[in-house]
């Protein structure tokens, strides 16, 4: 098995002897034990289980997706999935886990994944007034505490129309964040500002 707690630090990549089946050899238990009792040991106690990119044990395959010219960055469903998939984490994790925290494998430099997820994936998606510091450019700014970036554990909120379900994840370090140059987000709570709208490709 390559489950493993979703609550456990970015850093705490599983290795053989920390995965569910040597647990449960250890104790001569069944993985399904193992895992059963994790997760009803605490409602929020959540098991993951990567279906790809994880196939050898390590992030090696997906250091080279992402390194690879043909990859963009910046997968997003816009919620259409949001009671079993949860991508809004991702561009803190490439931040955190990636340029800051791994250690089973090279670091990407912080200045690579900061071009992946903006410049780069405007470009593509032909947004060429956005995606970079400059004059006379939209002023979409993410203003952060590098050393305190923290994601914290998915949770599962119940607060859409008839009680639906959706993913949760909160984050520690973003000190701002700006849309068109209106603060949006001042330490982590919102300012009440709505200066966005609807964007298509290559009509910004």
């Amino acid at each position: 098995m390559r489950d493993r707690p979703a609550g456990a630090a970015a850093k705490a990549i599983p290795t053989d002897k920390k995965k569910d089946r040597a647990r449960a050899e250890r104790e001569s238990r069944t993985p399904d034990e193992v895992a059963y009792d994790y997760m009803v040991a605490d409602p929020a106690n959540l098991i993951f289980f990567p279906v790809t990119g994880y196939n050898i044990d390590n992030h090696d395959v997906i250091h080279s997706m992402l390194t690879d010219e043909a990859t963009v960055l910046g997968l997003g469903d816009g919620g259409a999935h949001c009671s079993s998939i949860l991508d809004a984490g991702v561009p803190t994790w490439m931040l955190t886990h990636w340029a800051r925290d791994r250690h089973r494998g090279p670091r990407l430099p912080l200045e690579f994944v900061v071009k992946r997820q903006t410049s780069e994936t405007a470009a593509f998606f032909g947004f060429d007034d956005r995606g970079v510091l400059a004059p006379g450019k939209k002023a979409d700014v993410n203003l952060i505490d590098y050393e305190a970036l923290r994601l914290h554990r998915p949770e599962v909120w119940y607060d859409l129309p008839a009680g639906g379900r959706r993913l949760m994840q909160r984050v520690e370090g973003y000190k701002a964040t700006l849309v068109s140059g209106v603060p949006v987000f001042e330490g982590g709570e919102h300012t009440g500002a709505l200066p966005g709208r609807l964007v298509r490709a290559g009509r910004g």
